[in-house]
């Protein structure tokens, strides 16, 4: 399957699919079915990944990336995603792929200097606090309640978040609150650098949740208590924070798309080598019709994931939003990948849901997808929004419905 990618994507992308098999995948087997895996072994996936150059693709070389072009970086995001450990060990995963994005947009010199430089290096990790229970804002984030007040030279906040990735682990959190409150929530929310440590913030839990077993993924339960930050740790523009967030949230929806297209590649690949191997009914399974006709169907779905995904990226390179290409492409994928896993570990049957094999990890990590950085209901909302846009009365005019 041939895609319009430049030869810099291609080339990048052989190089981070032989790192993931030379060095990520091995290491993934030791601790399948008996993680998390220990952070010292990802400190020592990132140096070989800096040895090899593709530490940090997507950052600018000024801050220790490699200063790629997003659109050439798409490629080598879906290689990383093919390990759970590939994107921790490129330091290209979530949420510090976002948080770097969005203080490399909008932060200022100070900013980078404190938060983006060593969030780049990997020497601190970052949280996205954005989600709140009810009655605050999940998928309607117009419901946002935490609120930052101005006072003197600080800000005071006060909140109750939930669901903040990497939470519990954080050095520094972003947090979204509304500071001007007769405004609507687009024009009247910001952005906040919060220390994990500032005095007020309470880590109240890591909420149970399903998956996350390999890498020890935490979302975090957060309160913010008379929080107080000082006002230059404002970031970007008063009132512009959903601006910002959309900034942040369209590439990184694209890079998540990649990485779990990733996952569904490497399913495939797991699947259709045991099902070469595993002799049944007078033969190998992978010489029955329905085991053929379900990775067809499969590869035909991730082909179709990986061109909208350049679309959009196209798109948003050429200076558009593309809220819509990006969400149909978000929803798609994430219903995608997870069908694809789910075939791959039937067709593996009971070694499926072992831990000697990835499926089953992969399994608990991908129905996650359809709700992370945007429900599906949310971004069909998106797209049904747009469609309905400019409809065409004269399309069912001379119709006469019958009365009875």
């Amino acid at each position: 399957m041939e895609y319009d990618d430049t030869e810099t994507a291609a080339e990048l992308a052989g190089r981070v699919r032989a790192f993931v098999d030379d060095c990520v995948i091995p290491v993934e087997r030791d601790y399948l079915g008996d993680g998390p895996v220990p952070d010292e072994e990802i400190a020592a996936l990132r140096e070989e990944a800096r040895d090899r150059n593709l530490y940090a693709p997507q950052m600018p070389e000024k801050y220790g990336g490699q200063g790629l072009d997003f659109r050439d970086v798409l490629p080598a995001f879906e290689e990383a995603g093919r390990s759970l450990l590939g994107p921790p060990a490129m330091h290209v995963g979530a949420p510090d792929e976002g948080n770097m994005h969005t203080l490399e947009l909008v932060g200022t010199e100070a900013q980078k200097e404190e938060y983006l430089e060593p969030l780049v290096a990997g020497e601190i990790r970052s949280g996205f606090s954005m989600t709140e229970p009810a009655p605050g804002g999940g998928s309607d984030p117009k419901m946002i309640r935490t609120e930052a007040r101005r006072e003197g030279d600080e800000w005071v906040l006060d909140g109750h978040k939930w669901w903040t990735t990497q939470g519990s682990e954080a050095d520094f959190l972003i947090v979204m609150a509304r500071t001007d409150p007769e405004a609507h929530p687009y024009e009247g929310t910001s952005l906040f650098l919060v220390d994990a440590d500032a005095e007020g913030v309470d880590i109240v839990r890591d909420i149970p949740h399903v998956g996350g077993e390999l890498l020890g993924s935490s979302h975090a339960e957060i309160r913010y208590d008379d929080v107080r930050v000082p006002e230059e740790n404002l970031l970007g523009e008063e009132n512009e924070g959903f601006a910002h967030a959309q900034q942040r949230l369209g590439p990184a929806r694209l890079t998540h798309c990649m990485r779990y297209t990733g996952m569904a590649a490497r399913s495939l690949e797991v699947a259709k080598a045991y099902t070469e191997q595993r002799e049944a009914f007078g033969g190998s399974l992978s010489e029955k019709q329905s085991v053929r006709f379900t990775v067809a169907e499969a590869e035909t779905r991730l082909h179709a994931v990986r061109t909208m995904v350049r679309d959009a990226a196209e798109r948003i390179a050429r200076g558009e939003e593309a809220r819509v290409p990006v969400s149909m492409s978000k929803v798609y994928a994430a219903n995608v990948v997870q069908e694809v896993v789910d075939d791959c570990l039937q067709l593996c049957g009971g070694n499926g849901i072992g831990k000697d094999l990835p499926l089953a990890d992969f399994y608990e990590d991908v129905r996650a997808f359809r709700l992370i950085d945007g429900a599906d209901e949310v971004h069909k909302r998106v797209v049904a929004r747009d469609a309905f846009e400019d409809v065409d009365s004269s399309q069912v005019e001379g119709i006469t419905q019958y009365e009875g």
